[in-house]
């Protein structure tokens, strides 16, 4: 910096004190090498000897080792296939350690295959589990495995298709087998019942033993005729008992119950399958338009519907949380709604006893055997008293036709019987007692009609019927009991009145019917207590029981019988009123004829005739009847005579007149019904007397 800075002609200056500096060093240089010079020399000259040596031990080294590679040459070789096979020994071993971590692998895998064509689906998706968690692990570094790892979620899937169209084979399967389980779960129920049924029908119910021995031995023959056919169907049915398991093949479920477990996707399987049978549910409780025609409609109804819940019951005890208790409860519930609603619809439509007979007995039957299942049936039981009610009426309607046919086909005459043996017949079906008459020789006359011991058999076989339904209801001998006088009361006070009430209004029914229907409601009242001991043998419940019923036949016949007397005074009258209308007197005739008018002699032989009939009558309806017809004869004779419309009368059209009266006088005095004290009969004329 001082050179370029300071002083002009520094530069000058330092170059050349520099060209100095260096002058030195040259002769310093030139010292040293002066004094190390003759060394140099020494050591070429030893240099250039040694050239020669090295040139001579290159020649021999380098034939040396053209010698040792001609002899190395094999060895080399040899070396190297000894290396090759080392490679290829630890490249075999290496694939056989490989390969001994791959074949289980492809054996699993193998398997698996052959696990999926015989279709054993839960057993694939265990061997898959191992592939998985155990087996694929350790390969995992090579491509097939990959290959394997990508199907395996195929796989699942195709196996849950697989089991899933089985499980939709298998609810169509129980669809159409539900009839069939539903029958024979039906029929096993009824023949576990059967038994024991029949003993009870043998030892409690006793058919009017004691006052009916003719009838007590058919229907205990009938009771040993059914037995015997229970014990041969038993015997039958015994070798061919069958169960849901027997009629269903069941395994497509629990396969894939498990199935959906292994995969996470049970709960998924539960929905689905309660879905499913909850539609099929509402299928089955559709009931067919024509149900109610026949009673197969019904069985199948309820067998269909048996075989469902059977199914539902087994699926409940075989697995674990398919189905529980809670959800076959509601559905029972759901369907038991539906079930009572159909019931009442259709049942609403059977006009034949026997058809809602059956039903009943159906009902029962569906009832017993869905209890055994653990199914409560308390509202179908309910449901029979109101079907009971409906039974009930349609009983009456055709004991209402039966009654009438009786009442068509009777010819209102006393019932011959020509000797002991048909005597005994009549006895046997109706209960009559007359000292009197047991004291006469044959043949003699029973006093009612043939319609009575008719009437008689045919509402004891209204009582069997309304019986019929009363069996198996699970009720007590004393509301069965009271169930039976209620029944039979309906048919004595409506049905049997309103045709006695027809009866005895129809026009064809003359006063001798009449009469005669009168002695049939006296002899049918008398025999209404014999009706009561019947009830009571039958259900073996005694008539001091403060809560028995009572028979109200006493009312039902004294209504008709006053019915009837009422429609003879009615039809005397009519009678009457027809004779008088044939009158023809001659007002203005000069004489009298001497005699009585022909009109009225001919009406007081009908009335004489016609109270002779009354004979059989209670005494008190004869003389009512003859004291009416008296009065009302009395009456038409006044206002004949005392007629506006008649403007004069002559002394002879008076005698004439005084003629036919005499003879009512007579035909009063005469007395025609026995029982009038003094003259009150003929006190019927003594206004017209008068007049």
């Amino acid at each position: 910096r001082s050179v370029y800075d300071d002083q002009p002609n520094a530069h000058q200056r330092f170059m050349e004190k520099l060209d100095a500096c260096i002058r030195n060093h040259d002769r310093e240089i030139e010292k040293m090498c002066n004094f190390h010079h003759q060394g140099f020399v020494d050591a070429i000259t030893e240099l250039l000897k040694v050239r020669a040596d090295a040139e001579k031990l290159k020649v021999q080294v380098t034939d040396t080792n053209r010698r040792l590679q001609d002899a190395g040459k094999e060895v080399i070789a040899q070396t190297e296939e000894i290396i090759r096979c080392r490679v290829q020994q630890r490249n075999i071993t290496t694939v056989v350690e490989k390969l001994q971590l791959c074949l289980p692998v492809l054996e699993m895998y193998s398997k698996l295959k052959e696990q999926m064509n015989v279709k054993r689906y839960y057993s694939a998706l265990k061997t898959m589990e191992q592939l998985e968690n155990l087996y694929l692990p350790r390969v995992s570094q090579y491509r097939f495995c990959q290959i394997m790892i990508e199907n395996l979620p195929k796989l699942r899937e195709e196996i849950k298709e697989i089991s899933m169209s089985d499980l939709k084979d298998f609810l169509e399967s129980i669809r159409k087998h539900s009839d069939r389980i539903g029958e024979t779960a039906m029929k096993q129920a009824q023949q576990q019942k059967t038994f024991s049924t029949s003993l009870q029908k043998q030892n409690n119910i006793n058919y009017g033993r004691n006052m009916h021995v003719g009838r007590s031995r058919i229907l205990e023959s009938k009771n040993e005729i059914t037995l015997k056919r229970t014990f041969e169907e038993d015997d039958e049915h015994e070798e061919e008992v069958l169960t849901a398991q027997d009629l269903v093949d069941f395994s497509p479920v629990y396969r894939c119950l498990h199935i959906y477990s292994v995969l996470g996707d049970g709960e998924i399987f539960e929905n689905y399958y309660r879905k499913q049978r909850r539609k099929q549910a509402r299928l089955v409780l559709q009931p067919q338009s024509s149900m109610h025609e026949t009673v197969e409609g019904y069985r199948r109804y309820f067998s269909q519907i048996v075989g469902f819940f059977v199914v539902e019951d087994h699926i409940l005890h075989v697995t674990q949380g398919l189905v529980t208790r809670t959800y076959t409860d509601e559905l029972w519930n759901m369907a038991l709604s539906r079930i009572i609603a159909v019931l009442r619809t259709h049942s609403s439509y059977c006009s034949d006893p026997d058809l809602v007979l059956e039903l009943k007995n159906l009902i029962v039957v569906f009832a017993d055997t869905l209890q055994g299942y653990g199914f409560p049936v308390n509202r179908l039981f309910d449901l029979l008293f109101e079907i009971r009610d409906q039974y009930n009426e349609t009983l009456l309607k055709k004991w209402s036709g039966l009654f009438r046919d009786i009442f068509e086909a009777d010819n209102y005459s006393p019932i011959p019987v020509a000797n002991e043996e048909e005597y005994k017949i009549i006895i046997s079906k109706f209960p009559f007692q007359d000292p009197e008459l047991d004291k006469q020789s044959f043949p003699k006359k029973l006093p009612m009609s043939q319609s009575v011991p008719q009437i008689y058999i045919q509402v004891k076989e209204f009582i069997y019927a309304s019986l019929k339904f009363s069996e198996s209801l699970h009720r007590s001998s004393t509301e069965i009991d009271d169930m039976l006088r209620k029944s039979t009361n309906l048919l004595l006070t409506r049905t049997l009145s309103c045709c006695l009430q027809n009866l005895i209004k129809k026009p064809h029914i003359g006063l001798t019917e009449l009469v005669q229907i009168i002695i049939n409601t006296t002899h049918l009242e008398q025999a209404c207590k014999y009706l009561e001991d019947f009830i009571s043998n039958i259900t073996n419940i005694s008539q001091v029981t403060v809560h028995t019923a009572r028979l109200y036949g006493l009312s039902t016949f004294k209504d008709a019988r006053h019915a009837a007397e009422g429609e003879i005074y009615t039809k005397l009258n009519q009678k009457i009123d027809e004779f008088i209308q044939i009158a023809d007197y001659d007002w203005t005739m000069s004489e009298s004829d001497g005699r009585a008018s022909g009109y009225l002699m001919d009406l007081i032989n009908f009335l004489r005739s016609t109270f002779q009939v009354f004979t059989h009558l209670p005494g008190k309806v004869a003389q009512t009847a003859c004291m009416s017809a008296c009065q009302h004869l009395s009456m038409s004779l006044m206002q004949m005579l005392l007629d506006s419309e008649l403007k004069q009368i002559s002394m002879g059209a008076i005698q004439q007149f005084n003629l036919d009266v005499i003879q009512c006088e007579l035909f009063a005095s005469s007395e025609p019904v026995p029982g009038f004290q003094g003259d009150t009969l003929q006190l019927a004329f003594i206004d017209l007397r008068q007049v």
